[in-house]
């Protein structure tokens, strides 16, 4: 078999870690098992170049920026290599380059067009284990690219869907994908299995088990996944296109902190302005998720829209001389809201799902500010103080009652 692992930073973290990740890996490959391994930085090293380079210049260019990110993981790619060394067993390191990773030219979010795994398969082919630095890549200038947060995991997908590996594990420091955040939410159960879909969504909603580059990359493959624990084994989560019929209304109740509101009051009332609004957002290059839009009075209307936290700010800046132009007559943006989210297949099939969020909400006295709805998920905005005691309200509500 062809087994993909990857390994995130906590699961690196020091010294002690590290052994215990080749140990994993060692196991794995004394069954007969062909092995690609995908390692993140350690611990909070990224965070710690983010701020070494703040000290130098804090509006160094993204490129530059790619450079020294992509050193964490050379660092943990060299040291996980000495640790299975040192167990006897052979091994290679591989940078993202050197594994053919080729992107775009999008600095700090780059896209991955293709991956040239000759140079994987020469290595495997010679009975090693291939020690791959994920988050990174290269473009067609020869410049190091980085994939963003959470690049490892779309690291490891790619490399599995690319060789067809036979399964595609994702080690973190919870066990698998639960119900709520078992650190936060007492009560919170592991499930066993996920559709594609569901994990999408909760990657998406602020669940920060997978990237959600990666589920969707692993959906339009068929790259079977599971998720679980470097710390304990025991059994994971296995991510896959059909999961097993449960008794479960929802999967879990997801919570993103990163989440701005964008407020327009007072645009014309007429046809194109959503159209020029957000296109003007879209030229930004910035997500927008929940929208709302009042009826128009008096010629004019409100428009009110969430993007992530760090992109506040420069959404308002790329609409300000429009809302300028036009009179508007206020416009802001408050960083100090939440979003909770609930998810799950179920809810196709089952009428009211939505109202008994609604009502978990009410009774702990929750007041919701907007509401996003799609098959198979439902996301209020609440302020942020809010978040963890709404989060425990509907968790009780659909998962202890």
């Amino acid at each position: 078999m062809l087994i993909v692992q990857k390994f995130g930073g906590s699961s690196v973290a020091d010294a002690q870690r590290v052994f215990n990740v080749a140990r994993i890996v060692t196991e794995t490959y004394d069954k007969g098992n062909d092995m690609v391994v995908v390692v993140s930085a350690q611990g909070d090293t990224t965070d710690d170049l983010i701020e070494k380079a703040r000290e130098i210049n804090p509006d160094a260019s993204k490129r530059e920026m790619d450079m020294l990110l992509s050193a964490g993981e050379q660092m943990s790619v060299a040291l996980l290599a000495m640790a299975i060394e040192k167990l006897g067993r052979p091994v290679v390191s591989l940078l993202g380059w050197q594994a053919g990773f080729l992107t775009n030219s999008n600095y700090s979010a780059a896209r991955i067009k293709n991956v040239n795994t000759e140079r994987i398969r020469n290595e495997l082919d010679k009975h090693r284990i291939v020690i791959v630095a994920g988050f990174q890549g290269i473009n067609r200038h020869d410049d190091v690219t980085t994939l963003g947060r959470g690049g490892s995991d779309t690291s490891a997908v790619a490399i599995a869907a690319t060789m067809r590996a036979d399964l595609c594990q994702i080690y973190t420091d919870v066990e698998g994908v639960y119900t709520a955040d078992p650190r936060k939410v007492q009560g919170a159960r592991k499930l066993t299995e996920i559709t594609y879909d569901e994990m999408l969504e909760l990657a998406t909603l602020g669940a920060q088990v997978l990237n959600n580059r990666s589920v969707d990359m692993a959906k339009k493959y068929n790259v079977e996944l599971e998720v679980l624990s470097s710390l304990k084994q025991v059994p994971g989560t296995k991510v896959k296109e059909v999961a097993k019929l449960e008794d479960m209304l929802i999967k879990s109740v997801a919570k993103d902190t990163n989440v701005a509101r964008v407020m327009l009051v007072g645009v014309p009332d007429e046809p194109g302005v959503a159209f020029r609004i957000f296109s003007l957002v879209a030229k930004a290059h910035i997500n927008v998720d929940i929208i709302l839009q009042s009826v128009g009075r008096d010629g004019t209307k409100d428009i009110a829209f969430t993007v992530s936290a760090d992109k506040g700010e420069a959404a308002l800046n790329a609409l300000r001389p429009y809302l300028e132009q036009v009179g508007a007559k206020q416009y802001s943006y408050d960083d100090s809201v939440a979003k909770v989210s609930i998810v799950g297949a179920g809810m196709e099939t089952h009428e009211g799902t939505a109202a008994l969020m609604f009502e978990a909400l009410a009774d702990a006295n929750v007041n919701i500010q907007m509401i996003a709805t799609s098959e198979i998920k439902v996301s209020v905005l609440i302020a942020r103080e809010d978040a963890d005691r709404a989060v425990a309200a509907v968790h009780k509500r659909f998962f202890e009652n």
